[in-house]
């Protein structure tokens, strides 16, 4: 078999095509939609944020809104949250934010369940209302505790 310049320049062609389709599918996937400019951030402190990681989604009714982005001691050393949400987001003052956990043993992510107040949070606000996670570890210990305790 022969080769031609002609079959070499198409399987050329056909391998930076295939790379650049790569490369563009990977910016396309890599790209986070709750990081674009104009969105509002949001902080939330917790006694106990065991578990909770950076980028973890939060959620309204189930559905994702945003992502955490840090996740700091304050100077009271309890857990302060950085959040990015969608921009379009219109959110009231008294709206809370917990700690939950996909499933038994799964990841946790933020919850946030609306509130009934006519004002609506500005980005770089604090939710004032919050609920650390439970931990399950600790959570069997005190059920232990009590089932062991005498009557």
């Amino acid at each position: 078999m022969t080769r031609s310049p002609a079959r070499d320049l198409i399987a050329g062609l056909f391998v930076i095509f295939g790379m650049i389709a790569v490369a563009v599918l990977a910016f396309r996937v890599g790209q986070d939609p709750f990081a674009e400019k104009g969105g509002l951030v949001l902080f939330a402190t917790f006694d106990e944020a065991a578990g909770l990681k950076k980028l973890a989604p939060v959620d309204i009714a189930g559905v994702r809104v945003g992502r955490v982005r840090a996740i700091a001691l304050d100077d009271d050393y309890r857990a302060r949250v950085r959040m990015e949400l969608d921009g379009s987001l219109e959110l009231p003052t008294d709206t809370s934010a917990s700690i939950v956990t996909a499933g038994v043993l799964g990841d946790r992510y933020i919850s946030l369940q609306l509130g009934g107040e006519d004002l609506i949070l500005t980005s770089g606000e604090e939710i004032s209302f919050t609920e650390s996670a439970v931990i399950l570890e600790r959570l069997i210990g005190k059920v232990l505790d009590n089932v062991g305790a005498p009557n």
